[in-house]
């Protein structure tokens, strides 16, 4: 209740009582210096005793008070009149004959347990404190100074703690903005008076800083359950760095924000603060847990409606948290891509580098949803191969299975994402526009493989260094097994080389298990029988060579081929309640008599029929059964394949083919082969009398529509992917070592380019495309004796040459000599690769680009790393550094050239 200046404080007059009757035989009346008003509570009852407190304004009154009083009760009188004006008669009923003054500081020492001293800064804040302390002081009494001395800041810290229901400890700018969300704690602070209100904002800017009195002139104004909104607006309102062209719009907001804080004009300091505590409320509570998301989330939708409301949804495209602005960044990502596609051909390289930009800003949104983002990260993934020069149609069939394996398999992976799409629109309309653009492609080298696996089927040509699905057993599993080895081979279903690239990526990430490659060279594929289906290519595999049939013929061949063997079908793998696999399944994986225990698994082969396998993702939570064998086979080498791949059903881009047979991707040659489709004879042909009709576009089909489709000519369906693992050993098998790193560099290497070429939008001439790297030759051989030695990494085509006299003098310096461990040294090649793949990308790479350029498995690339740094990290200077994400490596080559004493380049 707010008291007129000089009238007295109902609850000074009860301190200043209290203490009265505290004293030692106390009178019956006292004399209070005070106008002389009624107070809200005539009579006062403390400790039992009534008091009755009268206005005085004349001697009459107070003599008149003192007749009129009643046995044991006592008064008060209230008078503005001097001893003199009362005069004796009066005074000598009084308590010490004068009239007391009721000095607020005095009566504040009472409430503080009787202190003895106040701290002047605390008196110089003004008598607004007095009163508050006084007037708001909790039933139970203020917290006790740890002190003699009644100081400022514990004065106006129990004051603000008391009057916002806020803990003492939380009195900082998180604890403000959280107290901010609860409506019924505010509503105290909305019934102070003025000057209350303003000194109390005037202390927690010394304990919350600027965002202070933005967030009380909220509360104050009625606006206190929005400050966390209004904070993630004042991020986009008074951004930082120059006027932008949403400088206008921002403008016009800041005016129109002004009725949420009582018509307060934030600075743009207390904007900022205001901003960066709502944001880190926002990240604090989002991760708090499921009730904290659904509170966070609420409080983001209501920022969208506020800025709505003043006009300025044009400007959340810079926000980091509100959902609409990842919304407007994505949709800004899908015109940097959309220009990045021509109708006519290859992407404009300036607008590669643009996508890239523009997908960066695109993660950096805290409010990214974790599908769409990845389908925009396999956007430019998309756009970089497209950017790389289309080399000449391959030679052979197996340069064509090659491609497959190591370049076109990951475009399948990548393109599978952007073919299903984003919820927007206008995002969906730009991965249509790449989507078309990587068909053109794919189609075309789709087309050669065809032809070429016409012409070889129909040759009997000679298989060489080509593995086909009959010889699997013979020339991966067996030589396993006569090395010592025991095999699980585990036969997936369905998988296609993008399925396999998702799966072996989620068994070697915890690096439990280490991929192995003959002679540590790339991956192979493997070539399915024809038609590629599933009783002609399983069967085959299983059998060990060219056969026809369903399980029972598969179960009879493989023992043939393997007496003590095991293959386990479906239904063979399932188990009781609470068992992941058939104690009879895990009997024979354990046992050593069993050198080879071969599992089907149909999990991705089912998704073409009943589920979705163009959305799916491949891995071992998606894929359980291949996760449950693993954890019980770590002794064992394993070897995955599958019998075919798969397409996906393109909807309403399909076209439907006229066919005598109810086959889905195959159909006997009866009549012609058409433009979408080849013809196919020779031996491998183990349907339709040994000559059939397949299609090799991806988009047609014969039979009734399903999921997905296999049986086909297209390299997504023919090419089988091979993956060989041990647990933690890549010595486990002589001849081979640990895989290199699988991607090709446009999945991982984003295009760089010159800043010219970058900031046309027109199309860039022909000198400005960065020049791709040489392709490193592979040796075609998959089992040549000799282990592959890693190729040095070729010097990056636009490397200067002041880098590698950098890295030739580090190497010939004295101080690296030195510094280099005798006991396990890291060879000066492999020293030079490393670094100049760092400097090459702007002292930057990520992990996978190190191991691919320097020749080191993907597996020891972390032991590498860590290696270099010791060898550079003089006196503990940190040359290298790895940043928190675990997967970019950083050069800092000032303190390399300082370190080793080199020559500043």
């Amino acid at each position: 209740m707010s008291v007129p200046a000089g009238a007295a404080q109902p609850d000074a007059v009860r301190r200043k009582v209290e203490a009265w009757l505290a004293e030692p035989e106390p009178t019956d009346a006292i004399a209070l210096k005070a106008r002389p008003e009624p107070l809200p509570e005539p009579v006062l009852t403390v400790g039992g005793t009534q008091i009755r407190v009268v206005p005085c304004p004349t001697p009459l009154a107070a003599r008149a008070a003192l007749h009129d009083r009643v046995d044991g009760e006592r008064l008060v009188l209230l008078t503005e009149l001097t001893d003199e004006e009362l005069g004796d008669g009066i005074l000598a009923h009084l308590s010490k004959q004068t009239v007391r003054k009721i000095d607020p500081w005095d009566v504040v020492r009472q409430v503080f347990g009787g202190v003895r001293h106040l701290d002047p800064t605390l008196v110089g804040v003004g008598r607004w404190v007095a009163d508050a302390l006084i007037d708001h002081a909790p039933p139970d009494g203020w917290p006790a100074p740890p002190g003699a001395v009644l100081t400022r800041d514990h004065a106006l810290r129990s004051l603000t703690s008391e009057l916002l229901d806020l803990s003492p400890t939380e009195l900082d700018d998180s604890g403000l903005v959280q107290w901010s969300t609860d409506a019924r704690r505010q509503l105290r602070f909305t019934t102070l008076s003025e000057t209350i209100a303003e000194g109390v904002t005037t202390y927690l800017t010394s304990t919350a800083g600027r965002l202070a009195v933005p967030v009380m002139a909220a509360v104050r104004a009625g606006h206190g359950v929005d400050v966390i909104p209004l904070g993630l607006l004042a991020g986009l309102l008074w951004p930082d760095g120059a006027d932008g062209p949403g400088e206008v719009e921002a403008a016009i907001g800041r005016t129109r924000l002004e009725p949420w804080f009582g018509g307060l004009r934030l600075t743009p300091q207390q904007a900022g603060a205001l901003h960066q505590t709502a944001e880190a409320w926002v990240y604090r509570t989002f991760d708090s847990g499921a009730e904290g998301r659904e509170e966070a989330v609420r409080l983001l939708r209501r920022a969208e409606v506020i800025a709505a409301e003043i006009g300025v949804t044009g400007l959340l495209g810079a926000s980091t948290v509100l959902p609409s602005g990842f919304i407007q960044r994505l949709r800004a990502f899908a015109d940097a891509v959309r220009l990045a596609v021509p109708a006519g051909g290859a992407p404009v390289p300036g607008m590669v580098s643009r996508a890239q930009t523009t997908l960066a800003a695109v993660e950096a949104h805290r409010a990214a949803e974790r599908r769409r983002l990845e389908t925009a990260r396999m956007a430019v993934r998309l756009l970089r191969w497209l950017h790389t020069t289309d080399g000449p149609a391959p030679a052979t069939l197996l340069d064509a299975l090659n491609r497959q394996v190591r370049q076109d398999g990951w475009v399948d992976r990548a393109r599978l994402d952007v073919f299903a799409g984003d919820p927007d629109p206008q995002v969906a309309d730009a991965y249509r526009m790449l989507h078309r653009a990587v068909d053109i492609r794919r189609a075309r080298h789709d087309r050669q493989f065809a032809d070429l696996l016409a012409a070889a089927t129909d040759g009997e040509a000679e298989p060489g260094a080509l593995i086909r699905v009959e010889d699997v057993l013979d020339r991966v599993v067996q030589p396993v097994v006569d090395a010592g080895r025991r095999v699980l081979l585990l036969v997936l279903d369905g998988m296609g080389v993008a399925a396999a690239i998702e799966l072996a990526e989620s068994i070697t990430r915890s690096g439990s298990w280490v991929e192995l490659t003959h002679g540590g060279g790339p991956r192979v594929g493997v070539l399915a029988a024809l038609p590629t289906v599933t009783e002609a290519s399983r069967c085959s595999l299983l059998s060990g060579r060219l056969a026809v049939g369903g399980q029972q013929a598969e179960l009879k061949a493989f023992r043939e081929r393997f007496p003590t063997g095991r293959l386990l079908h479906k239904k063979a793998l399932r188990a009781g309640a609470g068992a992941a696999l058939d104690p009879e399944v895990l009997t024979a994986l354990g046992d050593p008599a069993t050198p080879v225990v071969a599992a089907v698994i149909n999990t991705i082969d089912d998704a073409l029929d009943r589920s979705d396998p163009g959305t799916a993702v491949w891995s071992q939570d998606t894929v359980t059964a291949v996760g449950d064998l693993l954890a019980a086979a770590t002794d064992r080498v394993v070897v995955i394949v599958s019998d075919h791949g798969h397409v996906v059903d393109r909807g309403p881009e399909s076209v439907v083919l006229p066919s005598d047979s109810s086959e889905n991707r195959w159909r006997p040659a009866t009549g012609p082969a058409g433009d979408d489709e080849v013809t196919v004879t020779g031996s491998r042909v183990l349907l339709g009398g040994g000559s059939v009709v397949l299609p090799w576009r991806e988009e047609a089909r014969y039979g009734p529509r399903k999921a997905g489709y296999h049986g086909g000519a297209a390299p997504a369906e023919a090419v089988i992917p091979l993956l060989v693992l041990a647990a933690g050993d890549d010595l486990a098998v002589p001849g081979w070592a640990g895989a290199p790193v699988a991607s090709p560099d446009w999945w991982r290497e984003p295009v760089i380019e010159s800043a010219s070429a970058s900031a046309s939008p027109g199309i860039a001439s022909p000198g400005r495309r960065r020049p791709r790297r040489p392709v490193e030759p592979q040796p075609e051989g998959l089992f040549d004796l000799t282990p592959a030695t890693a190729a040095p990494a070729p010097a990056p085509a636009s490397r200067e040459p002041a880098v590698s006299d950098l890295v030739a003098a580090l190497l010939a310096s004295d101080r690296y000599a030195q510094r280099r461990d005798p006991r396990a040294p890291l060879a000066d090649d492999r020293v030079a690769a490393l670094l100049s793949t760092l400097i090459a990308g702007g002292d930057r790479a990520t992990l996978e680009t190190l191991a691919a350029r320097s020749g080191v498995p993907a597996h020891r690339i972390n032991g590498t790393v860590n290696a270099l740094r010791r060898l550079l990290q003089v006196e503990g200077y940190p040359v290298i550094t790895v940043d928190p994400d675990g997967r970019t490596v950083h050069l800092n080559r000032v303190l390399l050239t300082e370190q080793f004493e080199l020559e500043p380049r």
